[in-house]
């Protein structure tokens, strides 16, 4: 048994704060928490130099990274350099994302997760399907000649694969996808996420009590909220029942739309952060290629040649210190977004989003003020220094 203690730092626990205390950790969990100078004699002792240390990041929708994107390599090495690269920023844990692709292509991202799973890549958490069964009405990015009806044999496909997975993820629009399809793709193990739609409050509202859980990237790629008709955004926003990831990058929502919204969230459901990152995180590219369309990249965001925002340019970290120092949220809620609030969703929030006794030892080590990441640990392994 290899058993490390980590000293000399604040602890936010994910719910609480823990001063002049030590976090133990044995065989890749957290095996708990004890008064400073408690640490057994045995243990390897880590020096958090007084820095702050919480739960690491969980992103749930994530498309490229450190050069790849998930769509043009769905290989386990492709799959382990993205989970690399956003390591970097904090991210222990993630959902590689398939864009809207071919049939051929879907196939081959679900057996590089299922792959990826087996080898026990550090970071990943499992996968994330961003179509094809969306509306070319509200596409985005997205290719309007991929995008098509759930068939029954995609269906069957989904099906056989979904409970495999630790976590897996879908988004659909009810333009082509029923909720009977809905209520089976969640008693297959899917997360079914509303998104790329133009459904009403009342589609949704349907949907929601079919299985659906979540909206993908609140306010962008659907129906906005209305005086007389609420649309998903509303939905997403007054249906307990949904959570809805958001994208904290200053781009995609203004910083008052955040605001407001976070404000307005009925619960059990939270609005959670995520990337909708791309290829360029942690690389110096000036742009890529997706489905054959060339994407700038300028001034911190990604763009189609007509302007047409092509996910994000930002990292877990960035987004987090977007959300305390432009939204204005305290540290810890902005934590939560990244962590708790997106391992509840996934169902995970049982080993993962927390600093406690028995959960996956995943976690950042902060500066003291909290405005530098110092340190990734991924299963009780440093996986970056800064």
């Amino acid at each position: 048994m290899t058993l490390t203690a980590i000293e000399n730092g604040r602890i936010f626990d994910g719910e609480i704060w823990r001063d002049g205390q030590a976090l133990l950790i044995s065989d890749g969990r957290f095996e708990g928490i004890r008064p400073a100078g408690e640490s057994p004699r045995e243990a390897d002792v880590i020096d958090a130099q007084g820095g702050v240390i919480a739960p690491g990041f969980i992103d749930l929708q994530v498309n490229g990274g450190g050069g790849v994107m998930f769509n043009d390599d769905q290989s386990v090495e492709g799959i382990r350099t993205i989970c690399e690269a956003h390591a970097r920023f904090g991210t222990t844990a993630l959902l590689p994302t398939l864009i809207t692709d071919t049939p051929e292509i879907t196939a081959a991202a679900i057996e590089a997760g299922l792959q990826a799973k087996a080898e026990h890549v550090p970071g990943f958490l499992g996968l994330h399907l961003e179509g094809p069964h969306l509306s070319t009405a509200r596409k985005g990015a997205h290719d309007p000649s991929l995008i098509r009806p759930m068939t029954e044999e995609d269906l069957t496909r989904l099906e056989s694969v979904g409970q495999r997975f630790d976590a897996i993820m879908i988004t659909i629009a009810p333009e082509n996808v029923t909720e009977d399809q809905v209520t089976r793709l969640k008693a297959a193990g899917f997360t079914v996420s509303l998104g790329h739609t133009n459904a009403s409050y009342e589609t949704a509202g349907k949907y929601a009590d079919a299985g659906a859980s979540c909206a993908t990237h609140l306010f962008n790629a659907m129906s906005q909220m209305e005086n007389r008709s609420p649309g998903l955004v509303g939905a997403a926003l007054d249906i307990g029942a949904l959570n809805a990831g958001i994208i904290a990058d200053g781009f995609h929502v203004h910083k008052g739309t955040m605001s407001a919204a976070l404000r307005a969230k009925r619960g059990p459901g939270h609005i959670f952060v995520v990337t909708d990152a791309m290829s360029t995180i942690g690389t110096d590219l000036s742009g890529f290629t997706l489905n054959g369309r060339q994407i700038y990249r300028t001034e911190g965001k990604l763009t189609l040649a007509d302007g047409t925002l092509a996910g994000a340019d930002i990292d877990m970290f960035s987004s987090v210190r977007f959300l305390i120092e432009i939204v204005g949220l305290p540290f810890e809620e902005a934590v939560r977004m990244a962590s708790l609030y997106p391992a509840n969703v996934m169902g995970v929030s049982d080993r993962k989003g927390r600093i406690a006794a028995g959960y996956d030892a995943d976690f950042v080590i902060l500066s003291a003020d909290a405005a530098h990441l110092t340190s990734t640990w991924i299963g009780g392994s440093c996986v970056h220094v800064t």
